[in-house]
């Protein structure tokens, strides 16, 4: 009997570190996460069958009823501390209890990613994560995003740990600016701070500037931090004009607010390039277009329908 009885616990146990090693491979080490409200985990351990095996939810109020141990604090706790505070109540009742939590369901810590990223949505931290890594998670960021990005906190937790940060007009929350491309440039590392629960990150779409018709990569081109490149500029980025090209008849399209139609400006490019007329600026939004032989008006309307349908049109940066 006392063989049977041994036997079982061995048993148990075995199946009990298997479990574990199979939660660690297939959601990685969990126990520095914070516990929070609808978070939902399962307990593993011996005489403890009441409660083990069994998923539980943490309560709104971050605590768990528990048989065997009644309430218990769960929120704001990491996995590691709860299971320690778990064992202590078990051992009121059981002799050296031993007892591990295993995550099933992370809904306390969401973080809304928006704007030019490719899966915008409410995504869990599941742990401390950085800016970079929420990004990531969000699937990057799309090729006509910006490069600076804006961070809104609930002054719950502070304000953003960033120089530019402020308050805004309601006083309850934390608005601030990072510069992505500073982080991956190694630039201002600084910046790349730890996202916390609730916040809201947007990533804006990039102001930029369209090349098409005639030349040797026709697509959208970003200014990056720039208000504004010239045609030339443009040109260079767009890889210059193709052999077919019509450069004296070139148009620049801009945008006209409350227009439905963009202002038409000629551009001879012939003179441009020659250095006989001055280089023009162009400015968010402009479409630069370098016609052929294509009648002229045809050739701008497929130019503005390119660009407002966005079909086939490469982001360049």
């Amino acid at each position: 009997m006392k063989f049977s009885r041994l036997l079982t616990l061995v048993c148990a146990t075995v199946l009990t570190i298997v479990a574990q090693e199979q939660s660690v491979k297939s959601s990685g080490d969990t126990s520095g996460y914070v516990l929070g409200p609808d978070d939902q985990f399962i307990i593993h351990g011996i005489q403890i069958d009441e409660i083990a095996e069994k998923t539980i939810q943490v309560g709104q109020d971050g605590n768990v009823n528990l048989p065997l141990v009644g309430s218990i604090k769960t929120g704001g706790l990491t996995v590691r501390e709860f299971e320690a505070a778990l064992t202590a109540k078990l051992s009121a009742i059981i002799r050296k209890p031993q007892v591990s939590i295993t995550i099933t369901d992370f809904r306390s810590q969401p973080v809304s990613v928006l704007g030019a990223v490719n899966t915008a949505g409410v995504h869990q931290l599941r742990g401390p994560k950085t800016l970079t890594e929420v990004l990531s998670m969000a699937g990057g960021v799309r090729p006509d995003a910006g490069y600076r990005v804006n961070i809104v906190r609930n002054l719950r937790w502070g304000p953003i740990p960033l120089p530019n940060a402020h308050a805004d007009e309601t006083g309850k929350f934390s608005i601030a600016e990072v510069n992505v491309k500073d982080i991956l440039d190694a630039k201002s590392p600084q910046e790349n701070i730890r996202i916390l629960p609730d916040d809201i990150i947007t990533v804006p779409r990039a102001d930029l500037v369209y090349v098409v018709g005639q030349v040797a990569k026709a697509g959208g081109f970003v200014l990056n931090d720039r208000e504004s490149m010239t045609v030339l500029q443009a040109l260079a980025l767009a890889g210059g004009l193709s052999p077919g090209a019509s450069p004296k008849n070139a148009r620049l399209l801009r945008p006209t607010e409350g227009a439905k139609s963009r202002t038409e400006i000629a551009i001879n490019l012939s003179k441009v390039l020659s250095g006989r007329t001055p280089d023009t600026p162009m400015k968010a939004d402009d479409i630069l277009f370098v016609p052929t032989s294509v009648p002229r008006a045809a050739g701008l309307r497929a130019a503005e329908a390119a660009i407002q349908i966005g079909t086939g049109l490469v982001i360049w940066r």
